[in-house]
């Protein structure tokens, strides 16, 4: 047992190295939380690991591997290890969608579970990503020799979600209509109508902007005026047509590429969320590096019920530091802000979440937006569009849409909430002020 904690304490350092290593070739970080906590009595009670990574704070790229701190980071793990002998921990992980993952299912978190949810969240991320670069060298390095084995299994279903996904759509376009998965054509559907309700706010034709400025990525710059005016005339998503009786999604003109890096990661949550219930899961956590949803209550007893609390990051403070706190329950909670993804030149930050309107990052005073709502899809779709909008704009959107709330942050450190968490969510950061 001590063996198996130990092993398992160092596949955990192993796996930040991976994420290390990965963040810095793709550039490729999360929208939304970061982690989540379970309740204690009293607000004042920082959440649960909250020392290890921070509550609700989206993964970004670390730059290179500290490697005496790796050292230390062995040690530490070791002691843990042997802390935890005698007693099987459920947390599991796997690098997929661009990030570390983390489940933990509190009952009947056996192997097979876990494994289907993990299946299904790589199948979500080969099938909807717009990098597949990484997935065609698995397919180009793969040598079938028994058409039985796990080898070719695996090479088919790499193949299909390359054939029948986002990537297939973007390299047709203006060609002609590609054949794609169900889930495709049910996620795209969602962004289009996310699309149209934020009146293009939110687009899932952003791509060829996501791509000309490349934040994240080794070739991030600003674009010239010239540039971003003609990838703008490729961004409209009313140019997306579905038919959904032939099982097809076209572009309508050349040079278009769908980005649904603002809602693929969330309908991902949602499956993993599906599969526990019919698994008849009763409490589980699901943090999609930052896209965070709780199944059911932390806990309930006899004469109280204990609800998880999410933190909320402090925008303009390192990794780590949260500046409020949201219990929840059976509720998906993910955040977009400026300090996800971004670079930096003369003294101007240039952040991730670009205007549709102007091609620019949005300049519109908020540092982060949250959503909170049953759906982990819906949420990640509003907190962009939410965010791109403005406090104005995406307040009065909010309203129309019920069981959903948001918390804004300002560059001046004001905050400002929906009406359903008046008297529950709380500020645990004094330099932060709720204006009503």
């Amino acid at each position: 047992m001590c063996i198996r904690s130990f092993t398992s304490a160092i596949l955990t350092v192993q796996c930040q190295m991976v994420i290390d290593k990965r963040s810095e070739r793709y550039g490729r970080a999360c929208s939304g939380l970061d982690r989540t906590s379970a309740v204690t009595e009293g607000f004042n009670t920082p959440p649960d690991f909250q020392s290890e990574i921070a509550v609700n704070e989206p993964c970004g790229m670390i730059p290179f591997i500290n490697y005496r701190k790796l050292k230390a980071s062995l040690v530490v793990a070791l002691l843990m290890a042997l802390a935890a002998c005698g007693r099987q921990p459920s947390l599991q992980m796997e690098f997929v969608l661009g990030t570390l993952c983390r489940i933990n299912l509190y009952e009947k978190g056996d192997k097979q579970l876990y494994s289907r949810i993990f299946a299904r969240i790589r199948e979500v991320d080969r099938t909807m990503t717009v990098y597949p670069g990484e997935f065609e060298a698995l397919i180009n390095g793969t040598e079938i020799v028994d058409p039985d084995s796990k080898s070719a299994a695996m090479f088919r279903s790499v193949t299909e979600t390359l054939t029948s996904g986002v990537a297939a759509i973007n390299r047709q376009a203006g060609l002609e209509p590609v054949k794609v998965r169900a889930d495709v054509l049910e996620v795209l559907e969602q962004a289009l109508y996310y699309a149209e309700l934020s009146d293009g706010a939110f687009d899932p034709t952003v791509g060829p902007l996501v791509q000309l400025w490349g934040i994240g990525t080794d070739t991030q710059r600003i674009p010239a005026d010239e540039e971003i005016a003609a990838a703008l005339e490729l961004v409209n998503w009313r140019d997306v047509m579905i038919d959904r009786e032939a099982g097809t999604a076209f572009l309508r003109r050349e040079g278009m590429a769908l980005d649904l890096g603002a809602i693929a990661k969330g309908y991902a949550g949602d499956e993993a969320m599906r599969i526990a219930r019919e698994a008849k899961v009763k409490r589980a956590i699901f943090d999609l590096g930052g896209n965070i949803a709780a199944l059911g209550w932390r806990e309930r007893k006899k004469k109280e019920v204990l609800l998880w609390r999410i933190g909320i990051q402090n925008p303009l403070n390192e990794r780590g530091v949260y500046m409020g706190i949201v219990p929840v329950h059976d509720t998906s909670v993910v955040t977009s802000g400026v300090y996800e993804r971004y670079f930096e030149s003369g003294g101007k930050r240039y952040h991730h979440i670009l205007s549709t309107t102007n091609g620019y990052p949005v300049d519109n005073g908020l540092l982060s937006v949250t959503i909170i709502t049953d759906s982990s899809t819906v949420a990640d779709a509003l907190s962009t569009a939410v965010f791109a909008l403005g406090f104005r704009h995406g307040k009065a959107l909010l309203d129309s849409i019920p069981n959903t709330e948001a918390i804004f942050i300002f560059d001046d450190r004001s905050v400002r909430i929906t009406g359903g968490l008046a008297g529950i969510f709380k500020i645990t950061d004094g330099d932060f002020l709720i204006q009503e």
